[in-house]
């Protein structure tokens, strides 16, 4: 009875501990001397050498001292498929590059904090599938600039427990109050609707990416957004700290079996800066809204 108290003890303090890990939703993985141009080459070479597949990439807010490169792995689509669902939105990370002062800033969304916000609860069963993806990014960065390794876009960070059941403030949205794009009879429809529409073309929308989990009815899509109420202009307002919140973007939705769905702004937006002031906020009040409108049009 004894060893078992003790054990328990253990146990609770190993969960303890794991719950009030403090996560940054961005790392700083590498600076530069090349030029934009050639470190997004050598990185798309040591991405590839380590075992990451390119799934897209693309100049963010339409700014030529920004590259973003969208990645997957066996790892994510593996611990995707496991679970399922709106974790579909999990089967990529983002590689962001950024002039400044000269150098080359080589960021990345941190998965141990995306993937607490997006598994929440059921992290547990895919982080021995999250742990060698960070491994290798470390490994990437290492061998694409002089190393940093630096967590940033929160000041103080987010706990493990807060992520999983993030949202911004009272009365704002969480990671399942998705916006519903379009309903179809099928999840086959829901694709045929949406390729449709990126080789028609969009106004203002243009496909960066997509990624399809064998075996499942999911399918992630990244979009770049465009025209007067896109990334122009909702990114300089939003992305004024340092280092640059490149990796941000782009704006994805998921299909998911015969629904399509995208993460609210008032989520999305907030967990990718999670220090944003109200002030700051109100400034970009009608994003969200115009983003859904956006990405409405390649379902409709």
């Amino acid at each position: 009875m004894k060893k078992f108290c003790i054990a328990l003890f253990m146990f609770a303090l190993f969960i303890g501990m794991i719950n009030a890990q403090i996560l940054k939703p961005y790392t700083l993985g590498a600076v530069s001397d090349l030029s934009i141009s050639e470190a997004s080459e050598l990185i798309r070479k040591n991405l590839d050498t380590n075992g990451f597949k390119i799934l897209g990439e693309y100049m963010p807010a339409e700014d030529q001292d920004r590259w973003l490169i969208v990645i997957s792995s066996d790892e994510l689509i593996t611990a995707t498929k496991k679970i399922g669902g709106l974790t579909g939105f999990a089967a990529a990370l983002r590689v962001g590059l950024t002039l400044d002062s000269g150098k080359v800033n080589i960021s990345y969304t941190t998965p141990e904090y995306w993937m607490n916000a997006y598994y929440r609860d059921d992290y547990e069963k895919v982080d021995f599938l999250i742990a060698p993806v960070s491994e290798r990014l470390v490994t990437v960065m290492k061998a694409s600039g002089s190393y940093s390794g630096t967590g940033f876009g929160s000041e103080k960070g987010l706990e493990v427990n807060k992520l999983r059941s993030y949202k911004y403030m009272v009365a704002m949205q969480k990671f399942h109050n998705t916006a519903e794009l379009g309903k179809f009879s099928s999840y086959q429809e829901a694709i045929d609707k949406v390729e449709s529409s990126i080789i028609k073309g969009v106004p203002d929308v243009q496909k960066v990416y997509s990624v399809e989990i064998p075996g499942s009815e999911l399918k992630l899509y990244g979009f770049a957004l465009g025209g007067e109420n896109g990334e122009s202009h909702f990114l300089p307002i939003i992305d004024t700290g340092d280092p640059k919140h490149t990796a941000f973007l782009p704006y994805e939705f998921l299909v998911m079996g015969n629904e399509i769905h995208m993460l609210h702004g008032r989520f999305r937006i907030a967990l990718s800066f999670p220090d944003l002031k109200m002030g700051t906020f109100t400034k970009i009040m009608s994003s969200p809204g115009d983003i859904k409108d956006l990405l409405e049009t390649v379902v409709e």
